[in-house]
C-alpha cells in the first residue's frame, strides 16, 4: 500500500527537456470522420466576426504575437505590457499579488485594475487582457472563498443540478476579484488510480463525464443564447486537459496514452462532447501524448478533431511551458505547437525570449500568416464573447469588491450539500451507523482537524498545505461533529492519537493516505471494544481491506473541502432521533481488491471489490466479510498486514 499511496501522490507538471529533431514521431492517422460532428452551441454572429476582422487589420505582427502568448503574474508586471503587448495573464498554483499567498482579495482586484490599464494604454484595438485562475473547486487561490470537494467526490453525488450550480458560484466568487477566466473543469476520464490527478476527474464512466462537463461549463459561463451567458456574474470556462491525459499507461503524469482512436473517442473525449456542445470558449491542451506523440504538437487531434469536427471556435491554450517539450522546441521557441493549432502558449517566465522569437518565426514564413490570423482570431472572438470591450475596469463590474460574497452562508449551504451528497458508504457493521448526537464521541485521526488535509491540492497553495487560520469561514471535520453533539446534548473530544481519559460510547477515526499510526489506531480502539467508524480522506480509491477490517463503518469521503460539517449531517440522527440525511454517494470508481489498482485488477480478470456504482444507504446490510489483507500474488503472502 505504502507503494501505491506513493505513486498516487499528487505530481507537479514540470516541463521535460525538449527532444532532439531526430526524436520526432510521426503522428498516428486518426480518422476525422468517425468522430462526432458538433454543432456549434453559438450561431454564427455575422457582427461579431466583423468587428474580429476590424481588430485583427489594425495589428501589427508583434502585437498579433502577442495576443498568442500568456504569462504568469510571478514574473510579468503591468509596466512590462508597455513593451511586451500580450493577450493574456495567469496565476499559476503558488503566484499571487506581492508573492502573498494570503492577500486580501482587495489586492487581486487592485493588479486586476493595475493590468487592465496598462494593457488599454498600451492596446491599438482597446481591448484588455484575459487573466485566468485555477479556481478548479471554488475560488481555492483566495482564502475565505468557498471550497467545494474536489472532482471525484462530485462525481460520488450524481447531481447535475447540484455541478451547476457549483460552476455557478464558483464563478460568482471569482468576479469579486476582477478576474474572468477559470482554467476549469477538469474533464479527463481517469483510468488508473495511480495518476497523479485522479482527484480531479469526476468518474472512471465517459457518459457521467460528459454530463457533468457541459453542467459544470453551462455554471460557470452561463447558458449559450440567454442574456445570462457570459453576462458580469459568469467567466469563461476551460475544458482542460485535451486530450487522454486521464488514460496514459500506468497512470504516469505526461505519460504515453496507447488507446486505439475508437477508445480516445468514445472515452477520453466524451467530457469535451459535453463542454463543446454547452459553449466551452477555451480548451487547454494535455501534457500527455497518444500514441507516443505530444499533444501540444498532434495537428490531426488539435486541428483536424477539436477545431474542425467538433466545431470548436473558441482559444485552444497549452499548458505551464507544455510546448517546450516537442521535439526541436524549447520554452523559448516553439513554432511547431502553434503550427499545430495551438493559439495561446502558456509560457510563465520565458514570454519575452518567446515573444521576439515568434515574432521572428511569423517574419521567416515558419508560422503561415494564415495560421497567426486564424490564432489571433481566437483570441480576439473570445475577448469579445467574453464583453471585454465594454465592461470597463474590474473592480467597475457589478459583483467586484463584493467581499461578502467570497464563503457566503448561502455558497458554503451548496457546498455542505455536495459533501453530504458525495459521501459513500462501504461497510456498516451491525447498522451502527446513524449515530445518536447524545452520545459522547472521541474523534480521532491526524486528519481529523486540519482544513487543508479535507481539502486536498490546489487550495490555497498547489499542494494544500495550510492551516487552519488561513481558511476563514471554513469548518474541520471535528468542529461540524463537536457542533452536532453538542447541540444536542452530547459531547466531542478532539485526540489525534485516539487517547482518552473517559471511554467513548463511540471513536470517529479521520484519516487519509499518509498518516502513520492509522491502522494501529483503529485497531487498538477495536481491541478496547469502542465501534469504530472509519472516515477516509483521499483523492482516489485505494487498496484498504486492513482499514475496512478494523472499522465498524468505512466511509469514502474523498477531499470534501472546506464544509466539513457536511459529514456530521450524514453520520448523526437529529435530536429527536431522527435520519435526516441518508447516504447517497455512489462510487465514481471502482474500488481495489488488492494492492494493484483498478485498472491493472481489470487488465488480469479481477473483480473490484466494490464496482463503479456501488454505496450503502442506512437501510441496507453494511456486514462485509473479513478480507484478505495481504495480497494473494505477492511471493511470501499469507501474513497479515
Amino acid at each position: 500500500m505504502a507503494a501505491y499511496c506513493a505513486a498516487c501522490a499528487l505530481t507537479v507538471c514540470a516541463a521535460a527537456a525538449p527532444a532532439a529533431d531526430k526524436d520526432r514521431k510521426e503522428a498516428p492517422t486518426v480518422h476525422p470522420q468517425r468522430w462526432p460532428k458538433l454543432h456549434p452551441a453559438l450561431a454564427r454572429d455575422a457582427q461579431l466576426e466583423s468587428r474580429v476582422a476590424q481588430l485583427l487589420s489594425r495589428l501589427t505582427s508583434a502585437q498579433k504575437v502577442g495576443q498568442l502568448i500568456q504569462a504568469d503574474i510571478g514574473s510579468i508586471t503591468p509596466d512590462d505590457l508597455r513593451h511586451y503587448p500580450l493577450g493574456s495573464i495567469l496565476n499559476g498554483g503558488n503566484s499571487s499579488p506581492r508573492d502573498d499567498k494570503l492577500a486580501a482579495p482587495s489586492e487581486w482586484l487592485t493588479l486586476a485594475d493595475r493590468f487592465y490599464d496598462a494593457a488599454m494604454a498600451a492596446s491599438p484595438i482597446g481591448l484588455p487582457l484575459l487573466w485566468g485562475t485555477d479556481a478548479v473547486h471554488g475560488h481555492n487561490n483566495i482564502p475565505g472563498a468557498t471550497i467545494f470537494p474536489h472532482n471525484i467526490g462530485l462525481g460520488a453525488a450524481r447531481d447535475a443540478q447540484l455541478i451547476r450550480r457549483i460552476g455557478e458560484i464558483t464563478a460568482l466568487e471569482v468576479r469579486v476579484t476582477g478576474l474572468d477566466w477559470a482554467f476549469s473543469p477538469t474533464v479527463a476520464v481517469a483510468r488508473d488510480a495511480r495518476w497523479g490527478r485522479t482527484y480531479e476527474s469526476f468518474a472512471e464512466n465517459p457518459g457521467l463525464v460528459r454530463e457533468y462537463a457541459a453542467a459544470m461549463v453551462e455554471g460557470l459561463q452561463g447558458v449559450p443564447g440567454t442574456p445570462q451567458f457570459l453576462d458580469a456574474a459568469h467567466v469563461l470556462a476551460t475544458a482542460k486537459h485535451f486530450l487522454g491525459d486521464g488514460g496514459t499507461e500506468g497512470g504516469r503524469d505526461e505519460g504515453d496514452n496507447t488507446a486505439p482512436e475508437s477508445e480516445l473517442r468514445d472515452v477520453d473525449a466524451a467530457g469535451y462532447e459535453g463542454a463543446i456542445s454547452a459553449g466551452a470558449q477555451t480548451v487547454m491542451t494535455s501534457y500527455s501524448s497518444w500514441q507516443g506523440v505530444k499533444m501540444h504538437g498532434n495537428q490531426a487531434l488539435l486541428t483536424s478533431i477539436l477545431k474542425e469536427r467538433m466545431g470548436f471556435d473558441g482559444l485552444l491554450l497549452g499548458d505551464w511551458n507544455g510546448h517546450a517539450q516537442l521535439p526541436g522546441c524549447t520554452a523559448v521557441r516553439c513554432a511547431a505547437a502553434i503550427d499545430a493549432g495551438i493559439d495561446v502558449l502558456m509560457a510563465p517566465d520565458a514570454w519575452r525570449e518567446l515573444h521576439e522569437n515568434t515574432l521572428a518565426e511569423v517574419r521567416s514564413g515558419e508560422i503561415p500568416a494564415a495560421r497567426l490570423d486564424d490564432a489571433v482570431r481566437r483570441v480576439l472572438r473570445v475577448k469579445l464573447r467574453a464583453h471585454l470591450e465594454s465592461e470597463g475596469r474590474p473592480s467597475s463590474r457589478p459583483y467586484a469588491g463584493h467581499e461578502e460574497l467570497l464563503g457566503a452562508p448561502a455558497h458554503r449551504a451548496v457546498a455542505r450539500q455536495a459533501v453530504r451528497e458525495s459521501l459513500v458508504l462501504l461497510k456498516n457493521r451491525d447498522h451502527l451507523l446513524p449515530l445518536s448526537p447524545r452520545a459522547h464521541v472521541l474523534v480521532a485521526g491526524d486528519a481529523a482537524d486540519s482544513i487543508a488535509r479535507q481539502s486536498g491540492g490546489w487550495t490555497i497553495d498547489w499542494q494544500g498545505t495550510e492551516p487552519n487560520q488561513d481558511f476563514p469561514h471554513a469548518e474541520t471535520v471535528y468542529a461540524g461533529i463537536a457542533r452536532c453533539v453538542q447541540a444536542a446534548g452530547g459531547s466531542a473530544t478532539l485526540s489525534p492519537g485516539g487517547e482518552f481519559t473517559t471511554r467513548p460510547d463511540v471513536a470517529i477515526v479521520e484519516y487519509s493516505p499518509g498518516d502513520k499510526h492509522d491502522l494501529a489506531l483503529l485497531r487498538r480502539l477495536r481491541t478496547e471494544d469502542i465501534p469504530v467508524v472509519a472516515v477516509f480522506l483521499s483523492g482516489r480509491p485505494l487498496w484498504v481491506n486492513a482499514e475496512l477490517n478494523a472499522s465498524d463503518s468505512f466511509i469514502a469521503a474523498w477531499l470534501p473541502g472546506s464544509e466539513g460539517g457536511g459529514i456530521a449531517d450524514v453520520l448523526f440522527r437529529s435530536a429527536d432521533g431522527e435520519v435526516r440525511y441518508d447516504f447517497r454517494g455512489r462510487l465514481p470508481f471502482s474500488w481495489p481488491r488488492s494492492p494493484r489498482p483498478p485498472a491493472a485488477e481489470r487488465r488480469r480478470g479481477e473483480a473490484p471489490l466494490f464496482p463503479y456504482g456501488y454505496g450503502l444507504s442506512y437501510g441496507e446490510d453494511g456486514n462485509l466479510p473479513r478480507l484478505p489483507e495481504s495480497d494473494p500474488a505477492a511471493p511470501g503472502a499469507g501474513a497479515a498486514r
